[in-house]
């Protein structure tokens, strides 16, 4: 058998390429590639010699992976490119090299290429005598269809161009669940006004809400009839965008038969028809005249082209209109399609699609186990299944599955539902399963959940597995470990849902506590202290505000506590507060709430006293210096003049000792004022400073083990495991919210005593005589004695009577 040398060669740099690019960085020096990239980060001349083909492919590696950071772990998506997905990757390089092949073999090659993988699709997905074009925008094909029609239904389009269009203009109809912006970009691209465009309504009384109304959609199409507009093209669903629900198919493809409009269908439903048993609103698609069909995920096929069928018998049109080319290069699109295509065959194709389809049932069948789960004597949380997803129960091959968090009152309790029973209950719900989306994304990444607003359910759950398992590799124990961590994170949920009000009303009673009403936040909800301030003005309250509650989200972070406290959402708008996490069933809430609420008033009044304490100083030096010139005044009156004079003093003092009464001052800095020493000497020792006050937190009242704001008698192995719930819970807000750590704060500031004594005189100064103190009903006079009853530990306090 001869081997062409180059194809060879491809294949092996294609081997090599990948196993350098999926290897990651090497394993000698990890950093060194990236030190290197960062020095090189900025673009230069290109080097005269060249680089070889290994250095570059490790530069394309290093800038696949600059933004992952080697501490933080990884929680993309990643496709698994397997053996299929290379054979994709050598399709783009064989028509590279198959291009400068000579023209008459180029041509077979070609026309070889496109008429099998045409014939193997319409045989795969039932679509009888079609065609097909491919192309890499999986709007492109709708595009193309459109100007087909337009020049099939304008037969003078070719020559007189969009002047035709002015004697009837052109509608198109689409749904009002079809995707967002497909209609305006046909219209663009045409040049089609808008008011070309009529979107149809969806059931409102009767039927899913979900389907195109068809009674308004024939009362549309014929007022347009009768204003002298043509009725171009309808746009149908076999799988909407959202809730993956098919449209009647059947009644919509007579409707258009009727007006003799075209009927172009999408969705992921139409893989399902390459399925032995397919439901019957799907086999109606195959009597469309065109549908698009995205093989690449379904199949897990990275870089291939999305088809477009459809049937039409005027080649001169289709090539007018752009669905089939001239050119042979253009052809060459649906190569790895076909290379693809026979490396998994018509069983593994099948296969694919009847693994993702059942991967959806088996959630569907689990999430019917928990339509009802108690978590309490008061409380059912159920998981409720949006009405698109009770039509798709009927459509046994579905492959999407949504649903979404609700929760309902039992009858001892308010009676009613959630839903309505406070403002902003809906954003709230919404929240809560966009955090509930984003835990299950981020614990089962291979089940490839995603979010979808629905416009009358709201905020939802979507398991789309025919879009995301072949690429990320689901298999049904992802699906059981899915309906684990929801059976886990529920309870989270309903608890949290539950305790929103009661830490409402909690923080309402508390003065210096404000409420910060965020509907956004999937957690107990946002509070923010506001201090006792009333003289600032707004600038300096603003950033006493921020400084405090700064202080406070650190102090509150350092709790042994299962909250997570941080700032909120990066660009939520409300700043300056601290957001609480999500709660357990054991939450004290009062006694959190009492917690902020000292704690930021311990701070408040830290702040206030280091800020004044330098004015707090320095009147008390004033005062002390009136109090030290008053009492020499004194002194100067008691001794007398004679006293005074140097030599006559001393003579004096020898004959006749002056007992003189000094009064010592001792200076308290916490409360700014000065205090005689008597009280003090009379103790015969200094009072210290006052104990620093604990964190009211209510320790001495919790058990050993048991950690903040937790009831007691609502533990036991329920509160353990919901403690473990909520703690995995909170992981992606310490990932999206980190929180700020600083030393350990400083501790409130004693109270200080400084003595201060008047000043003497310049006389001789004469030993004092100790005070006498009463103590044991004995008078001492003798140091030894004083030494003797002095406590152990403590110095004798030193009074200064002179200079």
């Amino acid at each position: 058998m001869m081997v062409d040398p180059t194809l060879a060669e491809m294949g092996k740099n294609l081997n090599e390429a990948m196993k350098i690019l999926e290897d990651g960085r090497k394993a000698s020096d990890p950093d060194a590639d990236r030190r290197q990239f960062s020095r090189s980060s900025i673009p230069g001349p290109l080097q005269g010699d060249g680089q070889d083909v290994a250095s570059i492919l490790q530069l394309v590696q290093n800038l696949m992976h600059e933004d992952e950071e080697e501490d933080k772990p990884s929680h993309r998506r990643m496709q698994n490119v397997g053996e299929q997905g290379h054979m994709a990757l050598l399709g783009h390089s064989l028509a590279a090299y198959i291009s400068v092949l000579d023209r008459e073999r180029l041509r077979k090659l070609i026309t070889r290429i496109a008429s099998d993988t045409t014939l193997w699709l319409c045989r795969l997905f039932r679509y009888e005598s079609g065609s097909a074009y491919y192309h890499e925008d999986d709007r492109e094909g709708l595009l193309k269809v459109c100007r087909l029609v337009i020049n099939t239904r304008y037969e003078d389009y070719s020559t007189e161009g969009y002047t035709v269009l002015n004697s009837r203009q052109p509608v198109i109809y689409q749904s009002a669940t079809c995707r967002p912006g497909l209609g305006q970009h046909l219209c663009s691209q045409l040049g089609l006004p808008l008011s070309s465009l009529c979107t149809v309504p969806c059931n409102t009384m009767f039927g899913s809400q979900h389907q195109m109304d068809i009674a308004l959609l024939d009362k549309l199409i014929r007022e347009d009839v009768e204003t002298g507009k043509l009725p171009l093209l309808l746009i149908a669903n076999a799988g909407t965008p959202g809730a993956g629900h098919t449209d009647k198919l059947g009644r919509l493809k007579e409707l258009c038969e009727q007006y003799g409009m075209w009927l172009h269908i999408e969705g992921v439903n139409l893989a399902t028809l390459a399925l032995g048993e397919v439901s019957s609103p799907v086999t109606a698609a195959t009597r469309s005249d065109s549908m698009t069909l995205t093989l690449g995920p379904w199949l897990g096929l990275p870089a291939v082209p999305a088809v477009t069928l459809y049937r039409h018998e005027d080649p001169a049109l289709s090539l007018a209109a752009g669905l089939t080319s001239s050119q042979p290069v253009e052809k060459l699109r649906a190569l790895p399609l076909w290379l693809s295509l026979q490396y998994l065959g018509h069983d593994g194709i099948v296969e694919k699609i009847r693994h993702a389809v059942e991967l959806s049932q088996q959630l569907l069948e689990k999430l019917k186990t928990l339509a009802s789960i108690k978590t309490s004597d008061e409380l059912d949380s159920e998981i409720s299944f949006v009405d698109a997803l009770t039509m798709v129960e009927d459509e046994l091959n579905s492959p999407v599955v949504v649903f979404r968090f609700s929760q309902e009152t039992s009858a001892e309790s308010s009676g009613g539902s959630v839903e309505g029973y406070f403002a902003g209950e809906r954003e709230v719900l919404d929240s809560l399963n966009r955090w509930l989306c984003e835990r299950l994304a981020q614990l089962v990444p291979a089940s490839g959940v995603d979010i979808v607003e629905l416009e009358d359910e709201g905020t939802c759950v979507r398991f789309t597995p025919l879009m995301t398992a072949a690429a990320l590799g689901t298999q049904r124990c992802d699906v059981d470990l899915l309906v684990e961590r929801l059976t886990e994170l529920v309870p989270v949920l309903n608890c949290t849902l539950r305790l929103r009000l009661d830490f409402r009303e909690e923080v309402y009673r508390h003065s210096a506590l404000s409420y910060i009403e965020d509907l956004s936040w999937p957690g107990l909800g946002a509070v923010r202290y506001e201090p006792r301030i009333e003289e600032l003005n707004d600038s300096k309250r603003q950033l006493e505000v921020e400084k405090i509650n700064s202080e406070l989200l650190v102090k509150l972070g350092d709790l042994d506590a299962d909250l997570i406290f941080s700032t909120g959402l990066e660009f939520g708008p409300e700043k300056d507060c601290i957001f609480i996490g999500m709660a357990t069933e054991d939450l004290d809430v009062a006694e959190l709430v009492d917690t902020i609420a000292a704690l930021g008033r311990d701070i408040e009044e830290n702040g206030r006293l280091l800020e004044n304490m330098t004015e707090v100083v320095r009147k008390g030096i004033q005062e002390a210096e009136l109090q030290l010139q008053k009492d020499n005044q004194d002194k100067l009156m008691e001794e007398g003049v004679l006293r005074q004079i140097p030599l006559v003093g001393s003579v004096l003092n020898w004959f006749s000792p002056f007992q003189s009464t000094v009064k010592g001052r001792t200076f308290n800095l916490a409360a700014g004022s000065l205090d005689s020493t008597e009280p003090i000497y009379s103790m015969k020792a200094q009072t210290g400073g006052l104990a620093s006050p604990e964190t009211p937190t209510s320790s001495a009242k919790r058990l050993p083990g048991q950690r903040l704001f937790r009831r007691e008698g609502a533990g036991g192995s329920d509160s353990h495991s919901e403690t473990s719930s909520v703690g995995q819970a909170e992981d992606l807000s310490r990932e999206r919210f980190p929180q700020p750590t600083t030393p350990n704060p400083p501790s409130p500031v004693p109270d200080e005593a400084v003595s201060v004594a008047p000043e003497s005189p310049e006389t001789p100064q004469v030993p004092a005589e100790p005070e006498p103190t009463q103590e044991n009903g004995e008078v001492g006079t003798q140091e030894g004695e004083e030494e003797e009853r002095r406590p152990e530990g403590q110095e004798a306090p030193v009074e200064e009577t002179g200079r």
